[in-house]
């Protein structure tokens, strides 16, 4: 089985690591060949098919295509395949017989992370930080804002996203800025949903002195005892049961 990663890839301590973690548990229980690629920064459509195609070409089957960024690209690799069955992770647009969607209901996980927010929070002001500016991180916002809301009606939330491009997920030293002027703005928790630039979120907030919440993975080792709680998306189990 193959797994094609998303900008960030495997080492984000997030969402990419835990696809790894599915694309491991299929190694270890179900004893398959696996076989992983990396993204590179700043790529074209072209690299994913290119990725896509060298998987499928070798026999990988089913691959996995890790975020949405692939949508476009697995379109078109995907009819020249039809006996190979693909994934993709976070996107419903690709309509072939031999793909299937995995899509998550990020915004009740973030519901009750909001919940858990309000309730440390002290001095009634918390904050988000998102990666790209897209749907399905407002779907993030928006559950954690409500969360928020239903436990405390005079809650503050203040929201920030990284960026409109593809680099927003992996540029920790801007999710460090954004998290240190929320902080600076009374906010003593701050949960993001950023990809590889949380890592950058979660330090500032530990050094801030406030807590962290992470997402996709549980993050708490990234700073035990400064972290509240995770949002855990279980991207791993989504890889491992379509694999499965």
């Amino acid at each position: 089985v193959g797994l094609a990663y998303d900008v960030g890839g495997r080492g984000d301590k997030s969402f990419n690591d835990a696809a790894y973690a599915g694309l491991q548990k299929v190694q270890s229980d179900l004893k398959l060949d696996v076989k992983d690629i990396e993204a590179k920064e700043g790529e074209s459509d072209n690299d994913k098919i290119q990725r896509l195609q060298l998987l499928a070409q070798s026999g990988y089957n089913p691959v996995i295509a890790v975020g949405f960024v692939y949508a476009t690209a697995l379109g078109k690799v995907a009819p020249k395949f039809p006996n190979t069955k693909f994934a993709i992770i976070d996107d419903n647009s690709v309509q072939q017989a031999n793909v299937s969607d995995l899509l998550f209901a990020e915004q009740e996980g973030s519901y009750l992370v909001g919940m858990l927010a309000a309730m440390a929070s002290k001095s009634g002001k918390v904050g988000f930080v998102g990666g790209m500016d897209i749907p399905l991180i407002r779907k993030f916002a928006c559950g954690y804002v409500q969360g928020v809301k239903a436990t405390n009606a005079d809650a503050t939330v203040f929201q920030n996203m990284t960026g409109e491009t593809g680099d927003a997920w992996n540029d920790p030293v801007k999710g460090g800025e954004l998290t240190k002027a929320q902080i600076a703005q009374g906010a003593d928790v701050v949960y993001h949903a950023a990809g590889g630039t949380g890592v950058g979120v979660l330090q500032a907030a530990a050094d801030g002195g406030i807590l962290g919440i992470g997402v996709d993975s549980n993050q708490n080792g990234l700073h035990p005892g400064k972290v509240l709680t995770s949002m855990l998306k279980r991207v791993d189990v989504a890889t491992y049961e379509v694999m499965k």
